[in-house]
């Protein structure tokens, strides 16, 4: 469905020619949602505005849907970006228009008769959740609310790949995951392809199949969410799984515990797939002679299975939680034994 190849991005400044998309290659099939994560200036937000050329490539090609963006024509490019939805951060929303009135926006300038137009913003209303809000103006809606327009404006002429441009970075926590869950919806009830961009790895792991980190202009990894997350090799993604796996107060709560600890091995244990860390522990205590504590855990759920940490404290002989760590190890559980101060 959207195929980058070597796409660079160069922008001249004043001081000098800036590099924000570096030699870039994605290729992203029909009906996925697709995430680029990386940190501010990592050149996602640029990455994305080249997938409708909204900013023109320096290098490279982007083709959606069999068609080569940067060789059409002007009418036929704007005829192509119909057919690529998009959403943004702060919703861009006119003010001055109702919800029904925003969401016809598009449908009007592509020439859509007026009965058409109308039949189909009520749909887009029904399927965003925006019942009886039709009449209301921008300025009476929630943030929630706004990016529900924002979306069903981005559907009104039934595109084939939606971009969505940071899209839950303005909403608070409930409210990021009632438009996640919306977005979920939207992808399977009609098989669209979402290409999502963000800095959070929790946007990652509820909705995506696969995933890009950009790092410098770069895609240094890249991949099914369930793979990343179970061996991620590069220090960024590292840190992005690491941000997800434990919150900065579970960390506090964590490193507390530890500090209590006088004795044993403490071993964190890493489940991607399914997770079955109740009966591992009673496996455990069944095979080997030793005392076992459960300190902390964590499981989120990805789209392809789970992804999660548990923190044991082993009590026993050296040998037999050497045996027992084995044993783990052999369930192909990523083990790590912590050091702490004792």
């Amino acid at each position: 469905m959207i195929s980058l190849k070597g796409i660079s991005k160069t922008f001249k400044t004043k001081n000098g020619a800036v590099q924000a998309v570096d030699n870039v290659n994605l290729e992203i099939e029909a009906g996925q949602i697709f995430g680029i994560i990386g940190y501010s200036g990592a050149g996602k937000s640029t990455l994305i505005r080249l997938l409708n050329l909204l900013e023109k490539p320096t290098e490279g090609s982007v083709k959606i849907d069999g068609k080569a963006l940067s060789s059409l024509t002007p009418s036929k490019l704007r005829a192509a970006r119909q057919e690529i939805g998009m959403i943004f951060q702060h919703f861009n929303l006119l003010w001055s228009r109702t919800v029904r009135q925003n969401i016809s926006f598009p449908l009007e300038v592509a020439g859509v008769p007026a009965a058409q137009r109308k039949k189909r913003v009520e749909e887009l209303i029904e399927l965003v959740g925006l019942h009886g809000r039709g009449d209301s103006y921008p300025s009476q809606l929630s943030g929630g609310q706004k990016q529900r327009v924002g979306i069903a404006r981005a559907l009104a002429n039934n595109p084939k790949v939606l971009l969505c441009d940071e899209a839950t970075s303005a909403l608070d926590p409930k409210t990021t995951d009632s438009i996640l869950d919306l977005l979920l919806d939207i992808n399977e009830k009609l098989n669209l392809t979402i290409v999502l961009i963000t800095h959070e790895m929790h946007v990652i792991q509820k909705i995506c199949h696969q995933v890009a980190v950009m790092e410098n202009g770069k895609i240094v990894e890249q991949g099914p969410v369930i793979d990343v997350f179970r061996k991620p090799k590069e220090q960024m993604t590292k840190e992005f799984v690491k941000q997800l796996a434990q919150t900065g107060e579970e960390e506090q709560s964590l490193w507390h515990l530890l500090d209590e600890q006088s004795d044993g091995t403490i071993v964190s244990l890493t489940f991607v797939g399914n997770p079955a860390e109740e009966q591992l522990v009673t496996e455990l205590i069944r095979r080997f002679p030793i005392d076992i504590s459960i300190l902390q855990g964590n499981i989120s759920k990805l789209q392809q299975g789970s992804y999660g940490k548990l923190y044991l404290r082993l009590l026993g002989a050296t040998n037999e939680i050497e045996a027992a760590l084995a044993y783990i190890r052999g369930k192909e559980i990523d083990v790590e034994v912590i050091e702490h101060d004792r």
